[in-house]
Parts: structure tokens; sequence; C-alpha cells
């Protein structure tokens, strides 16, 4: 299983799949595809893709389901009460 935060990320900076698919030359349709889960990039696509946002392959796919944002908040919260004991 292949996820990725395609859609999280082209969202938080503002971009229509059209302009994300020109950035990367491929159809609007494939980027719809990708973020549904429907279609897994190349490699090539994927390294356009996570350049386009400026972040690591990794940061944008994984293997497994990120964790989601209250469980990534819960963490942080849980190791800060830690520290400052």
């Amino acid at each position: 299983m292949l996820v990725n935060r395609i859609s999280l990320f082209r969202q938080e900076r503002g971009w229509s799949r059209k302009e994300l698919a020109e950035m990367v030359a491929v159809n609007p349709q494939t980027i719809g595809y990708l973020e549904r889960g429907d279609y897994r990039p190349t490699v090539e696509l994927a390294l356009k893709l996570a350049r386009a946002f400026g972040v690591s392959v990794e940061t944008l796919f994984a293997l497994e389901p990120f964790p989601s944002l209250a469980e990534q908040l819960d963490r942080k919260a849980l190791l800060e009460n830690d520290h400052g004991k």
C-alpha cells in the first residue's frame, strides 16, 4: 500500500490540481488519481512532486498510513510534558 499527502500539501499551498499538474508535466486527472490512491507514481514523478512541494519523498509518500494530526499533536504534548517534569 502506498499512501501520500499530495492533497494536503496542494491544498495548503492553495494550488489547483491543474496548477500542480503543470508543474510536474502530467495531466490534471493524474493528480486526482494519485490523491485518491488509484495510481502509483513512477520514481521520476514522485521526485518531481516532492521537489514541487519542497519536501522529501518520504514526507510526501509512505508505505503505511501517516499518523493523524491529532496523534502527532498528542505525541508532541506528551514529550513536552515529560521534559518539563
